[in-house]
């Protein structure tokens, strides 16, 4: 990824919580036809003395071949919020109409090993805690266990769990930061970037 220092975010704490409110993730690997990219909503483990960055757990069918790679290397690409910047949210006067449209954005990109955990009680925790996590955040209280048993032990019999220990993170955020405070403060609003955690919005 162009990482240029000035859109550069660097704080774990950041990153992490940009991933926590955008989980849906874009795993990235080579496969034998060349690049694949698979969507999965992750799960973020703290930070531990294994994964120091932190740990993504998220499971897939045992149909997709994606669970056969372990060991292999891993991008996954987590997008926040983005906007389109017009240039009439700029002070036009104070730089004589020399303005161009952009887009701003958040993102981080997890690199990491892929490994396999073909495990039911594994698969088992890790979906009730994803669905309490998803459930309690939209203000619903469904939960697995409210499903048939049968039903529940079929899906995760034809699923398999993964996980990828952080290796290296990175994090970007495009919001303006060479525009004055009144232009950001506009374009914030305008993309609706206002609220992106404690991370730098300027």
């Amino acid at each position: 990824m162009y990482l240029p220092a000035h859109f550069s975010e660097e704080r774990i704490d950041v990153m992490h919580g940009l991933i926590e409110r955008h989980p849906l993730g874009a795993l990235v690997r080579v496969d034998g036809d060349g690049l694949a990219a698979d969507h999965l909503p992750f799960e973020l483990a703290p930070a531990s003395s294994e994964a120091p960055q932190g740990l993504l757990r998220a499971h897939v069918a045992r149909a997709n071949p994606l669970w056969r790679q372990d060991g292999a290397a891993v991008l996954a690409i987590f997008q926040g919020p983005s906007g389109y910047v017009s240039p009439e949210l700029y002070d036009l006067q104070a730089v004589e109409g020399r303005a161009v449209p952009t887009w701003n954005y958040a993102v981080v990109h997890a690199h990491g090993r892929l490994r396999v955990v073909d495990d039911t009680e594994w698969l088992l925790a890790h979906m009730r805690r994803a669905t309490r996590r998803q459930e309690a955040a939209h203000g619903r209280g469904w939960s697995v266990d409210d499903a048939p048993p049968d039903y529940i032990a079929k899906l995760v019999r034809a699923t398999v769990g993964i996980e990828i220990a952080i290796g290296r993170l990175q994090g970007k955020w495009k919001t303006s930061q060479n525009r004055g405070e009144e232009e950001r403060a506009r374009i914030a609003h305008a993309t609706g970037m206002t609220s992106l955690g404690s991370s730098i919005l300027y």
